[in-house]
Order: structure tokens, then sequence, then C-alpha cells
């Protein structure tokens, strides 16, 4: 069965993106490419810090996180070549949509004084990032277990060739954009 956003997509948004952008193909019509989650961690912390990061992003997604490691050595930053920094998690398909539908529908709500997101945050290229202060606003992270609180940045890559065109999209996907931004 696929995805209930994608189901939505299909049946409301793409036919409401032709008519107002007067599409002459359905493959003209943007729609989402992929949605990929990183979570930078600091080479300072001990080494638990980034299988921590990579077990909540693993829980959050659905899917195993990759580790990040250094490319080069940067003696300022106490960082060796090789050094476990991050990871990441690329989404696609139905498991990118279920997410979408979380990241809109719980995750975003959650937020303290949450007021929509900024609608400056397009790349020029009609790519959407965003950055999240906590993982806690996840209901798949238990608030016990948490050892430290981590950030993440979600990008969402579309197939649309401008920023307009993508802003469109998401409005019509349900990302919740602020007014005045």
């Amino acid at each position: 069965m696929k995805a209930r956003l994608y189901q939505r997509y299909v049946e409301s948004v793409r036919p409401a993106l032709v008519e107002k952008r007067k599409y002459q193909n359905v493959h003209q019509v943007p729609r989402l490419e992929k949605i990929v989650i990183n979570m930078g961690v600091s080479a300072q912390l001990e080494k638990s810090a980034v299988d921590d990061a990579a077990r909540d992003l693993s829980l959050i997604t659905g899917r195993k996180a990759v580790i990040n490691k250094s490319r080069k050595s940067v003696a300022n930053f106490k960082l060796r070549q090789g050094q476990p920094i991050g990871c990441r998690v690329t989404l696609r398909r139905d498991v990118m949509y279920e997410f979408f539908d979380r990241l809109v529908a719980a995750a975003l709500p959650r937020i303290r004084d949450f007021r929509g997101v900024s609608s400056r945050s397009f790349d020029g290229r009609g790519n959407y990032s965003l950055g999240l202060s906590d993982q806690t606003i996840f209901p798949e992270i238990d608030l016990d277990k948490i050892k430290r609180h981590q950030g993440m940045d979600v990008s969402i890559v579309t197939t649309a060739p401008t920023d307009e065109e993508a802003l469109d999209l998401l409005k019509l996907m349900g990302m919740p954009f602020a007014e005045g931004r």
C-alpha cells in the first residue's frame, strides 16, 4: 500500500499544480525526490556520541544511519583523518513520504512557540533545507534514554527547477510556512 501523503500528492497536489502552473506534461510537475537527514557531532565528544546519534537517527527514520568520517586532519579543531564526525540517512519513495508526513503532522507542531518554518531556506534550485535544534520533537524518541540533545539538518530535494515552484509544492503537501518571513 502506498503512503498516505503520496496518494494525496497524486490525487490533489499534482492536479492543483498542473492547473496553477499550466504544465503541458505530467512529468514537468515537481515532486519530492529524496530527503536527507544529517546529524553532525562534535569531534571533542566521547566516542559513544556518534553511536548515540546514529541510534537516534535510526529510530526516527526507520533506516540504518551511515556514519560520516572526516576526510582531512585539522589541528585547530582537534580532528584527525578518519575520525567519526556525524551520521546521515537518505530516504526515498514510500519511506520518504512517511517521514515527511510525520515531520509535518507530528514533529514540527511539537516545537515550542512554533509559528511556521522560514520560506527563505531554498537553495535557488528548488531544494529546501531545515535545521532542527532537538531530536526529542519526534515521538519515536524516549526522553528517558536521551544522554545529550542533538540537532539535525533536514534537506528536502525536489525536481522543481525554481524556488517558487518548490514552495508551491511544499505548501500543497502541508509544510507549515510562516507568513511574515
